[in-house]
This record gives structure tokens, sequence and C-alpha cells, in this order.
């Protein structure tokens, strides 16, 4: 294989974000990520100190959502539940930026919401993902193109002290001509994109639509440090029955089809 499991396996942040979850698929959402040996979970605020608990004694990290998933709240909440989220334990953020604020071109907004997490989550030394929600970026927004909208927005990520920038939350659900609603999520175009508007501290990770192993491949092809996903066991299975069978093969896999 063209990466080690570890390299692959620790690219992973379990996702445990389904507003349905109990706490009981919480549990064994942690399980898996100690089980498979990921980088971390990514789980909802109020399940922070309890998935700490869930995985003491393991390497797995806990990460949080805040502002999720569409970056509404006020700057002064974000910071807020950053702040109880990193005292219940969790090491790593996941936040969204304010869409409609960048649609609008309101930079220094945009900027001091990123900031006020960011400074507040390295008070406690952990780490920041800014997740731009590329779906909501594909018509442009600001006199800007969608392409140039998302550079924009990773430059201002990077300057408010961002540790990566991110794809997508996977909810971001875009209404569709016939009605319905879907989404794309993660694209090799975005990632590419991401990579180069960044400089090598700031990682990408990618969000939604990495649904099998040649995906995540992919991903890590593209540049990307990270990935959210639910389908961890699937991936991981398929690593090790091609490492089993003496398989060197890989990549090319396709991603941004929706799903988390």
């Amino acid at each position: 294989m063209k990466y080690s499991y570890s390299d692959l396996a620790k690219m992973i942040d379990h996702s445990l974000l389904n507003p349905a979850m109990s706490d009981k698929e919480l549990e064994e959402g942690c399980k898996v990520a100690v089980k498979y040996g990921v980088a971390s979970v990514c789980i909802k605020p109020y399940a922070v100190k309890q998935a700490v608990e869930w995985l003491r004694g393991s390497d797995v990290i806990v990460g949080c959502v805040i502002g999720f998933p569409h970056g509404n709240s006020t700057t002064e909440s974000k910071r807020y539940e950053t702040e109880l989220a990193c005292k219940d334990g969790a090491t790593e953020i996941d936040m969204v930026v304010n869409v409609g604020k960048a649609m609008s071109g309101d930079w220094d907004y945009v900027k001091a919401d990123v900031q006020a997490v960011c400074d507040e989550a390295h008070k406690h030394g952990a780490k920041v993902k800014v997740i731009l929600e590329n779906d909501y970026l594909t018509s442009g927004g600001a006199g800007l193109s969608s392409d140039d909208l998302k550079r924009k927005l990773c430059e201002i990520c990077e300057s408010a002290g961002a540790d990566w920038v991110k794809t997508s939350t996977g909810y971001g659900f875009v209404k569709q001509p016939d009605g319905t609603y879907n989404y794309k999520g993660a694209t090799a175009h975005d990632l590419e994109l991401m990579r180069a508007a960044c400089s090598p501290k700031v990682q990408v990770k990618a969000a939604g639509g990495v649904r099998d192993l040649d995906g995540l491949i992919t991903v890590r092809d593209l540049g990307g440090s990270r990935c959210g996903a639910s389908a961890t066991t699937a991936m991981l299975d398929e690593y090790r029955r091609r490492e089993a069978a003496g398989e060197t093969g890989g990549g090319a896999g396709k991603i941004g089809s929706g799903g988390y």
C-alpha cells in the first residue's frame, strides 16, 4: 500500500455528529475510534466531558464542533462554547465561519469571529479547524467568484490563527432544482484550492463525501492531513483486507458525493 495503516487511520476524525445519536451510540462510536486507532472523535459539545472518559487511556483525542452546523451564533457565543469545550477536555475545535457575513464581504467581522475562537482555544492548548462550508459558496459572493471567495476565506483564517481550514460540516444541505436537499462536501477541486491558498503551517481537512478507502487516500494525495468520516470501519477494514491480500493499489477515489 502507498501509505501505512497508521498514516491513514491518524487522518480520521471519527464523526459522531448525527443529531439523533443516543448516548449509547456515542459511546459505541468512541469504542470504534479506539479500536481502529484514529486521530480523534469529533463530537457534540454536551458530550465532550463524557467522551474524554470513554477515551481515557487511548491516544484518540476529543474534538468538538462550535457554532455547528451553520456558523450563525454570535462571536461571543462561539468563544464561550469553545471555552466550555476546552475545559471539558476537547483539544481540537471545529468551528463554522459566519457564512452570511462572508457573503456580505464583512471581512473584519469574519476575521474577528474566527480569531476569538482561535485565541480562546490556543489559550487552553487546543487547535482550531475552521469550516468554510463550500457548498454554500458555489455561486461566489461579496463580488468574488466561488474560488476567489474560498481563497479569501482561507487567507483570513490563516491570519486569524487557524490551524486547519476545513471544506464542510457534512450537513451543508443546499436546495436542488427539484426541491430536494443535497450537498457534495469535500471535492478534489476544493482540496487543491485550499491547500494552495494557505501556507504550509495551516493544514487542510476534508469532510463530507469521503466514503471509502480510495477517497481517503485521494484526500491524502491532495495534501489533506485530516478527514472527517463516519465510514471509518469500512475504510480501515478495507485497508486490512488489501494489506492481507498483498494489494498495492489505491487512490484516485471519488470524493464529493455527499454523506458524512
